[in-house]
């Protein structure tokens, strides 16, 4: 315990204004995600562009989490557009349930990733966790892209990302990012709770 509030001070004393705004825009973004509010793209945007550089630097060797945040800037692009979208022709994108080739092609996603960032991290990096960094970012690549697509069912990859990134985190020494990602975890089971609830008054409605 001592070791982590010895980290966790440090990590306040080397913390640069590039992780702190990284951070900021972080929580910023999931607040606005569980409230189903547009402003989760750019403020994810700002907070993943951060987090790309920072941990593909050499002191955290976290490369396929670092190429993840690049996936997120791009997804972030892409649900900023999807879900902008408005007009007769191209009505609001609501929250709905994945459909089963939805839900099929986000573990297709999942487990892909998984494959190919541990293979790539394995033989091409010198990375000494391969197996838990590819699994985090291979799932928070299947939830992003349910996200980007406004399904109820995103805030659970999301999740499976963040519980199991805490350990690899603390093991990392990255106590404040650890921290952060169990408030990003506590903040997404309120997130698909909400998301849920939107759902089913939709259905009554329909129904």
């Amino acid at each position: 315990m001592n070791d982590i509030i010895a980290g966790l001070q440090n990590s306040f004393h080397e913390m640069t204004w590039l992780e702190a705004i990284a951070v900021l825009f972080a929580v910023l973004s999931v607040i606005f995600q569980k409230k189903n509010n547009i402003l989760v793209y750019p403020t994810g945007i700002i907070s993943t562009g951060i987090y790309t550089y920072l941990l593909s630097r050499e002191h955290f060797k976290l490369y396929a989490d670092a190429t993840l945040n690049a996936y997120y800037l791009v997804m972030s692009i892409y649900g900023w557009v999807y879900w902008a979208r408005q007009g007769p022709a191209k009505p609001a994108v609501k929250i709905s349930r994945s459909t089963p080739r939805e839900m099929t092609m986000a573990i297709f996603i999942a487990l892909t990733g998984w494959a190919v960032f541990y293979i790539l991290l394995a033989n091409f990096s010198d990375s000494n966790v391969p197996v838990m960094d590819a699994f985090i970012s291979a799932t928070a690549c299947g939830g992003m892209w349910l996200l980007a697509k406004r399904k109820l069912e995103n805030w659970i990859l999301l999740n499976i990302s963040n519980f199991v990134a805490v350990p690899l985190l603390f093991y990392k020494h990255l106590y404040l990012t650890a921290f952060l990602t169990i408030f990003l975890f506590i903040i997404a089971i309120f997130g698909y709770l909400s998301w849920r609830k939107a759902v089913l008054e939709q259905e009554i409605t329909q129904s």
